[in-house]
């Protein structure tokens, strides 16, 4: 595979192209966790999605990493599916971590792909590893799309230095 601008840049426009299938699994995933947790989690729209896809992209030393995952995962297929389950889990997990950001918010990532995985299944004309790539594309985005009480708040354990 070469990575060039103009791969980086059509590998972009598909994850861009992708918000009508990816925005519902974040507010389901949204929607679930929120139950889970016994908390209300803001729903995603396509606009928000693509704005943070955007700023993704606009970081070119993370858009270079994030466009061969998904460029890997979209072309990724195996007879029968279930011999490559290990490397599309391992591509899938840590596009999420990538895309969600810094710590917590990559483990976060990590954790949310599992979940959003074992819900999200593809089209059966499309290779194996696409469902996983919708799955890390709303697990890593919604980590980073406002929306969580938690992350709307000033945390408890932020030290500074008092002159």
């Amino acid at each position: 595979m070469e990575l060039t601008p103009e791969r980086v840049a059509a590998e972009r426009n598909w994850v861009a192209d992708r918000a009508d299938s990816v925005v519902p699994i974040v507010n389901d995933v949204r929607d679930d966790l929120g139950e889970l947790f016994e908390t209300d989690v803001a729903h995603v729209t396509e606009a928000q999605y693509v704005a943070e896809v955007d700023a993704v992209f606009a970081d070119g030393d993370l858009a270079v990493n994030v466009a061969a995952m998904v460029a890997i995962l979209r072309d990724l297929d195996v007879e029968g599916d279930y011999p490559g389950f290990i490397v599309d889990e391992i591509l899938g997990r840590e596009l999420a971590a990538t895309i969600a950001g810094t710590q917590p918010l990559r483990t976060l990532g990590e954790a949310t792909f599992h979940y959003a995985d074992v819900h999200v299944h593809g089209p059966d004309e499309e290779n194996a590893g696409v469902d996983d790539l919708e799955a890390a594309l709303a697990a890593g985005f919604q980590e980073r799309i406002p929306g969580w009480a938690w992350t709307e708040r000033e945390s408890p354990f932020a030290v500074t230095r008092e002159r």
